[in-house]
């Protein structure tokens, strides 16, 4: 095991830092504050902030490791410990195959991000892509402890999460070059895939509207309870009549 470690971390992991780095910081505008949900020890986070100036990352994984690159909040896997709409950008990097129901943290993202979700995950598509998938989760995550439920989605089930949720891919790109040939010819394929998510006008302006809807109220009520002072009844009896519905 540790000879295997040895190699994915030489061969593999630092090479898929780097270029992860390369295509996030294309996606991620500058000023933008992101949430790193899974971050791990916050490495790629911390690269990203590194070469990228204005860009600031927060981090949240199930497991806090005691060395880490960014700041990072423990969570329990299901519930993201940050109000509606707290971050710009949520971020998941080779995270949701790693749940049960990628839904339950797709929903938590929609609800604290204000802008746009990116995700870089797998796709079970082509050959043997299940089992590809299988060993390389294995090799890479099994001596930290992670969860390996191996829930790898096709994807048609990535495009109907993304309908569901009002989610509108910006970008979408499956060539990422995380590894050197001839090992691309068989862990590379169709098997990884980077997202942008727009968070979609729709689903903004009922998160917006929810806010404008409560500030009209609470103002209405304040106004209620202030004394009119009117030379006009039928003013008088038109706010007496919205003060009594608003109550």
């Amino acid at each position: 095991m540790k000879i295997i470690e040895r190699f994915h971390s030489k061969l593999i992991f630092d090479r898929r830092v780097r270029v992860l780095n390369g295509h996030l910081r294309t996606l991620i505008p500058t000023g933008t504050h992101v949430l790193d949900v899974g971050c791990g020890n916050g490495l790629l986070a911390h690269l990203i902030v590194k070469n990228h100036s204005g860009v600031e990352i927060e981090g949240v994984d199930v497991l806090v490791r005691d060395k880490t690159y960014i700041t990072v909040e423990p969570f329990d896997g299901s519930h993201i410990p940050h109000s509606d709409g707290s971050f710009d950008f949520v971020m998941f990097v080779d995270v949701l195959h790693h749940t049960e129901d990628p839904m339950v943290l797709l929903r938590e993202a929609r609800r604290v991000a204000r802008t746009a979700i990116v995700i870089k995950d797998h796709l079970r598509e082509g050959l043997f892509a299940a089992r590809t998938l299988r060993l390389m989760d294995w090799v890479g995550n099994a001596h930290y402890g992670v969860a390996l439920p191996y829930n790898y989605w096709s994807r048609r089930q990535w495009s109907t999460a993304f309908e569901v949720l009002n989610l509108k891919p910006i970008v979408w790109q499956e060539d990422l070059g995380l590894y050197a040939w001839p090992a691309s010819s068989v862990f590379e394929r169709s098997l990884h895939f980077i997202t942008r998510l727009d968070l979609t006008l729709v689903h903004m302006a009922t998160k917006h509207g929810q806010h404008l809807l409560q500030f009209f109220f609470l103002g209405a009520k304040i106004f209620r309870l202030c004394p009119v002072i009117t030379s006009d009844p039928y003013q008088f009896i038109s706010w007496r009549v919205s003060s009594r519905y608003l109550a």
